[in-house]
């Protein structure tokens, strides 16, 4: 990325984070609920989706959940049951990093749920979703798009970056030879569960700095009353000389390395 273009994405996403603690300030003012859940192939890019979304905001306002694998007790429950425990509160933004979705794609294309398993998700999942929102909650479904092409050259960037390589995991590996399989997975999951209530929306993340900044344009434009007017603050000047910080010299001191 150029400079140029490296500083005009910076400028709008600046501007949109601007508007995104706005949203929080509305979400608490009013005591409304949001949950966004974020979809996608691997590498598609939405962990730094997640981060360019909560970067600027309160971490009391906003809640990231990305659950692991389910214990052995989580499996022999209900399966929204884990998921419903981490339903926003009244005034909080939860995102989930993937979500019950993962029965829709992820698992049987990995062969960790049963046929049976699916077919009851995929007809349970529009009548569960359809519970949260005319309970108030604004539901809001993602899928990030991302060709293989694109998809395998980050996948080679974090084979080769130490600090990227902890992304890659074998079900990652496992995915990349299930391309074409998955993507139908996908779009059976969207004609099952699209619903008025809870529409999918698909981002497409080719270029993944640009599907950021759509996908929060997007997610910003579906809550059109948010404005909710910001408190500016006059700090009235401190009295007496500005103090250093002297702690007891009890405790050990850091050493200044840099």
């Amino acid at each position: 990325m150029g400079k140029k273009k490296k500083k005009a994405y910076e400028h709008d996403l600046e501007a949109l984070q601007i508007e995104l603690v706005g949203l929080t300030r509305w979400l608490r003012a009013t005591g409304k609920r949001m949950l966004v859940i974020l979809e996608g192939r691997d590498a598609a890019g939405k962990g730094g989706t997640i981060k360019a979304i909560t970067d600027k905001l309160d971490t009391r306002a906003a809640r990231v959940v990305a659950l692991g694998k389910p214990s052995h007790t989580e499996e022999s429950q209900w399966y929204f049951q884990r998921y419903v425990t981490q339903l926003p509160a009244a005034g909080e933004l939860t995102i989930f990093d993937r979500s019950w979705y993962n029965r829709a794609v992820v698992e049987p294309a990995m062969g960790f749920c049963t046929e049976e398993q699916y077919d009851a998700f995929m007809k349970a999942c529009p009548a569960f979703e359809k519970l949260l929102t005319d309970d108030g909650i604004i539901l809001l479904k993602y899928w990030l798009s991302v060709d293989q092409e694109p998809q395998e050259e980050r996948f080679a960037e974090r084979a080769a970056d130490p600090l990227k390589r902890w992304k890659l995991s074998p079900v990652d590996l496992k995915a990349r030879e299930k391309y074409a399989e998955m993507g139908d997975l996908r779009d059976a999951m969207i004609q099952h569960t699209h619903t008025a209530d809870a529409p999918w929306f698909v981002a497409d993340f080719n270029d993944q700095k640009e599907g950021r900044l759509n996908l929060i344009r997007h997610l910003l434009d579906q809550v059109p009353d948010k404005l909710t007017p910001d408190k500016e603050f006059d700090l009235p000047p401190l009295k007496g000389k500005l103090k250093k910080d002297k702690v007891t010299a009890k405790a050990e001191k850091v050493p200044k390395v840099y």
